[in-house]
């Protein structure tokens, strides 16, 4: 998988005490166990982890590790809001 698929293990395993050997790209989080309230408390995680901007509800029970990954990824090539855009001509903002 990804560095930000093996990221996310890590968060899980270390910050939330998920056994490791559970955890596949496939898995959902209600197999594990986790409810909503868990993905809002994850997804502040990895908004401070990963400095990526995630709606509170953008993953739910039902996602799997490796959707909630992709989505991260996703958000890494948003570019910043503060960022200058290039108009239509090339020219700075």
């Amino acid at each position: 998988m990804s560095e930000t698929y093996d990221r996310l293990v890590g968060l899980l395993v270390d910050r939330f005490e998920v056994d490791r050997a559970e955890i596949r790209p496939d898995t959902k989080f209600e197999e594990l166990d986790m409810d909503s309230l868990f993905l809002v408390e994850l997804l502040l995680v990895i908004q401070s982890e990963f400095q990526v901007a995630v709606a509170e509800d953008a993953a739910t029970p039902g996602d799997t590790v490796a959707a909630v990954a992709k989505l991260i990824e996703d958000g890494l090539r948003v570019p910043s809001p503060s960022a200058p855009a290039a108009s239509a001509t090339g020219e700075r903002a």
